[in-house]
């Protein structure tokens, strides 16, 4: 496991830089607010994997993991083997 610090930041920059979202705040609903659709939630998993070395199963496919920036942070520290890949 991780630790959370920086995560946040890391993937807001992630989602500003890599799928064109700006995300108001680490709260925000993701999947409600529409601005994460479903081809955007493929490229973030995509994202994790190769910025954190994060594997996804089908168990893991839970959309509460990846609903807001912060949930997507829990998630991550909790399977991440990489801090970041620069």
């Amino acid at each position: 496991m991780i630790e959370n610090n920086g995560i946040h930041q890391k993937l807001t920059e992630l989602l500003a830089k890599k799928l064109n979202l700006e995300v108001p705040s680490v709260e925000t609903d993701l999947l409600g607010t529409g601005l994460l659709d479903s081809l955007a939630l493929v490229e973030l998993l995509s994202l994790l994997a190769e910025t954190y070395g994060v594997s996804i199963s089908t168990e893991d496919m839970e959309l509460e993991n990846f609903r807001s920036i912060a949930s997507i942070a829990r998630f991550v520290s909790l399977r991440a083997t990489v801090v970041e890949v620069v």
